[in-house]
């Protein structure tokens, strides 16, 4: 018996209807982020791994455990990219975008991260990524947060709530992250094991567990609002201000951290208690510090990353983007019509382009043609029958609604469907 061959664990298909409902999210957050003058820019999803362990940070989860890295044949450490914005930063760097020049960009795929496969957590997944360089101040901190407001609103997403806070400076963290060793060091025996370890690599991770025996004990931790310099303290004040005016309602959560080390000032995240555990369907902060990181000249920029499948997972279906296949359906009456019928087609998607028209094939009578038409969730169908051919006209069949049958000319067609389909 043969075996039948199966996706990768945590590497999933998309099929029909559900890539439907891809479609109407990825065509609505592009139409958003033009909206506000952000381009696309498009990357590969292999790269040097030195392009993450560089900027990520050699002593992250991400890195110690989650990447897939292997050896080329050339000898070279490649990675299959775990995000994306390290990515980003390589190609403006490469292709000189950033030279006297800010820029707006985004760009969307796959990222891949060996962990355990749940709900809303994949070891491939998709994001779409938002980067903005050369912005130095509050404003455009708010014009993002404002632009993923938006976005909410035009998915029919009323069920997210905002959370922001600030990392200051490196330097600033620096001296926060030596207070928190020392107080998790007092506490050890508290710890559990996933802390300990962080207590090592990054302490700042401690205070985003998910695990609720540590929430006491991170409440009673040094706050990073004591170490922060007046620079810090001033840019989120314009931050907090620019979102008042702006009606966006948000909570100041100060254990709100980023679990990589480019990550500075303004961090924020939009939450959803409809997903379980994995309830962040959106972050992303501010990383003044990694362009020259990675070896620009020193450049503000902020960014964020919206996970698509936890996005999905939130919109109702019926309002998830058109699952049907066709908006109209062509149907002949015998094999001596399949040309013209095929020709009529043609000329429907001539005359209106984006309009879906399935012309039927395999052969069947009209009563079969009609079911196929009707799951396909066409709205009109159109017969072309012997009498209809020699006249140069055809039946037009409205399938949704009361609209009465009518034979019209094929060169008022166009107007017709139109009419049909509201558009």
């Amino acid at each position: 018996m043969k075996q039948t061959l199966r996706a990768i664990r945590g590497m999933n298909d998309v099929v029909p209807p559900q890539t439907a409902h891809w479609q109407w999210l990825e065509k609505t957050i592009g139409t958003v982020l033009a909206g506000y003058g952000y381009r696309e820019i498009r990357l590969p999803l292999v790269e040097l791994t030195q392009v993450f362990s560089r900027s990520i940070g050699e002593v992250t989860d991400i890195v110690q455990k989650e990447m897939y890295t292997f050896t080329d044949r050339n000898g070279d450490s490649l990675t299959l990219r775990p995000e994306g914005t390290a990515s980003c930063v390589r190609a403006v760097l490469e292709h000189g975008l950033l030279h006297q020049q800010a820029q707006r960009l985004w760009y969307r795929g796959a990222m891949f991260r060996h962990e355990r496969p749940q709900k809303g957590r994949y070891r491939q997944f998709h994001q779409v990524g938002v980067e903005a360089f050369g912005y130095p101040g509050p404003d455009i901190d708010a014009e993002i947060i404002l632009m993923t407001a938006r976005l909410w609103r035009e998915l029919g997403l009323g069920n997210l709530r905002l959370e922001i806070n600030t990392l200051g400076t490196s330097e600033e963290r620096r001296g926060y992250r030596d207070a928190l060793t020392v107080y998790f060091a007092q506490h050890r025996e508290r710890l559990d094991a996933e802390s300990a370890a962080r207590l090592e690599r990054n302490p700042l991770r401690i205070l985003d567990s998910k695990n609720p025996d540590m929430k006491t004990l991170n409440a009673g931790a040094p706050v990073l609002a004591d170490h922060l310099g007046e620079e810090s303290r001033a840019h989120f004040a314009g931050l907090r201000a620019l979102l008042d005016a702006a009606g966006i309602a948000y909570e100041v959560n100060p254990h709100l951290v980023r679990g990589l080390d480019y990550y500075a000032k303004t961090v924020f995240e939009w939450i959803t208690d409809e997903l379980g555990a994995q309830g962040t369907v959106c972050a992303g902060g501010r990383y003044d510090g990694l362009v020259e990181l990675m070896g620009g000249e020193p450049t503000p920029a902020i960014g964020f990353a919206l996970g698509m499948e936890r996005l999905l997972e939130l919109i109702a279906a019926n309002a998830a983007g058109e699952t049907t296949e066709a908006d109209c359906y062509v149907l002949s009456a015998g094999p001596e019509l399949l040309g013209p019928a095929q020709a009529v087609a043609e000329q429907l998607r001539d005359a209106l382009p984006g309009v879906r028209v399935i012309c039927h094939c395999g052969g069947g009578s009209l009563k079969s043609q009609m079911k196929k038409a009707d799951r396909a969730g066409a709205a009109v169908a159109l017969i072309l029958g012997p009498d209809e051919h020699v006249a140069g006209e055809i039946t037009v069949k409205a399938l949704r609604g009361e609209t009465a049958q009518q034979r019209v000319p094929l060169a008022e067609l166009a107007a017709a469907v139109r009419g049909l389909l509201g558009r």
